[in-house]
């Protein structure tokens, strides 16, 4: 069995979120991708996110009825920080027999030096790394190219076609009073409009 976790504070997630997952699955041949909407990341305690039994729901709503997806409230049931490395590691002695895939952006990669116990999580599973805009390629596949020398692992790019949108410019358009119900899973924006997130 060849799992990925896709983790993110999904808030909220959006129709970029399910090509990602949906590449990676053909791409890898995975079996599934487990979503995992995160609790307390650490880098983002200073910023406001939405309820994470909200987050939990607006994914849970964009895979349904999807085989190859599921979705796990580990993270979001968590009360103190949330660590990759740990949930790997668990995830790993849960299911043993599992082959583990972390899926991150470009933008975690470039950051990812300064995660906490990065040779443990490089260890315990294969992560992959995908492109988002503003990230020019010559920069992630050097940073990617420093990362493998240094813990001595090799890391996947998954080269795919870029989908230009982010959580952050969706609630900015919200709040503009814009449509954005093309951008979001079916079902996702109903959610979103009965709970008057973002405004």
């Amino acid at each position: 069995m060849k799992k990925a976790i896709f983790g993110g504070t999904f808030d909220p997630i959006h129709i970029g979120h399910i090509h990602i997952a949906y590449e990676a699955l053909y791409s890898l041949k995975l079996d599934k991708i487990l979503f995992m909407p995160a609790g307390n990341p650490p880098n983002k305690l200073n910023k406001q996110i939405t309820d994470s039994k909200i987050r939990y729901d607006l994914v849970n709503k964009a895979i349904e009825g999807e085989i190859n997806f599921e979705i796990s409230e580990y993270e979001i049931n968590k009360k103190e920080n949330s660590y990759t490395y740990e949930t790997i590691e668990l995830f790993s002695k849960l299911q043993p027999k599992t082959e583990w895939y972390f899926l991150i952006g470009a933008d975690s990669l470039i950051d990812l030096d300064n995660w906490k116990n990065v040779d443990r999580l490089l260890n315990g599973c294969q992560l992959v790394v995908y492109n988002r805009a503003g990230f020019a390629l010559e920069k992630i596949l050097k940073q990617k190219n420093f990362l493998e020398s240094k813990y001595h692992n090799k890391i996947i790019f998954l080269d795919m076609p870029i989908i230009d949108i982010s959580s952050t410019s969706i609630r900015e358009s919200i709040k503009e009073g814009r449509n954005i119900n093309y951008l979001l899973p079916k079902g996702v924006e109903k959610i979103v409009e009965k709970l008057k997130l973002y405004k």
